[in-house]
């Protein structure tokens, strides 16, 4: 069952305890970029898609699949499918650990439910999220495939080819999302390797591109609903989501610092303070 708005802002914040936690816990992880995706993955696995989390399918055969990119976002990813059912809430306590089936980057050898790709090495989720749209096209299945990326991501070459296969291919049961905070490991994407209109770039491949604010759950469900909408016409679909690293810790929001970097222990009661909880910490 879909839930609704309310519902979904119930689950935010404790996704956001999830994450500080389990970084905090290990001294090791990806908080900013995972805090600033929070809506968005709340969005897309309490509303949006359509999926069955048990039995969990790997093929994702006649349901809609979700394709993680930038894999180093793993808490927020981790959180949500606890979260959505996919395998026991306990289990985030393992994040990171020797063993565990949560690694600091998703993998798949360690069989975890609702992980499809190993990801993390940057540039290579949307080829897979192209052959699985094609794959379903070829089997006359009428499931979307989703895929994550970040903006820093995008200087990865191997994007290019995969953006101009999927306009050339028309994979318009693509939708592709890509985490505009314009920030990296090392700064801003502006100072790093900065690129100007990003959209008309997509366009220019064959793509239809629409925007929406990551940040703020109702503008998700829209984005989300127009990414959708505009679907099966011909065209692969990317929606440029603008949200700031960090968002709903204060001391993180906006800085690239917060990239790879855990909380100490005064910084994670902050953290916690400032995010309810709601449905029951692990």
């Amino acid at each position: 069952m879909r839930k609704s708005l309310q519902e979904l802002e119930q689950i935010v914040p404790q996704i956001r305890r999830d994450i500080v936690r389990m970084v905090h816990a290990v001294q090791s992880g990806h908080p900013g970029g995972s805090l600033g995706c929070a809506e968005f993955f709340t969005a897309m696995f309490f509303n949006v898609m359509d999926y069955a989390p048990s039995p969990f399918s790997k093929d994702g055969h006649n349901e809609d699949v979700f394709i993680l990119s930038n894999g180093h976002i793993s808490p927020v990813y981790y959180a949500t499918m606890a979260r959505a059912g996919y395998f026991d809430v306990k289990e985030l306590s393992t994040f990171r650990k020797i063993n565990s089936r949560l690694q600091g980057h998703p993998a798949t050898e360690e069989g975890l439910e609702g992980v499809r790709i190993a990801s993390g090495s940057l540039g290579q989720g949307l080829s897979v999220a192209c052959g699985v749209a094609q794959a379903k096209k070829l089997r006359e299945d009428d499931k979307t495939v989703y895929c994550l990326c970040g903006d820093g991501e995008l200087q990865e070459g191997q994007n290019w080819e995969a953006i101009m296969f999927a306009g050339h291919n028309k994979l318009d049961n693509l939708i592709l999302t890509v985490d505009f905070n314009k920030q990296q490991i090392d700064g801003s994407t502006v100072d790093i390797m900065g690129f100007s209109e990003l959209g008309s770039k997509f366009e220019a491949f064959g793509w239809e591109v629409l925007h929406m604010n990551g940040n703020e759950l109702g503008d998700v469900l829209r984005g989300m609903g127009a990414a959708l909408a505009a679907s099966r016409q011909n065209k692969p679909v990317v929606v440029i989501m603008h949200t700031e690293m960090g968002h709903g810790v204060d001391f993180m929001m906006g800085s690239h610092e917060w990239h790879g970097i855990a909380p100490n222990d005064e910084q994670l009661s902050s953290a916690l303070a400032q995010n309810a909880e709601t449905l029951g910490d692990y």
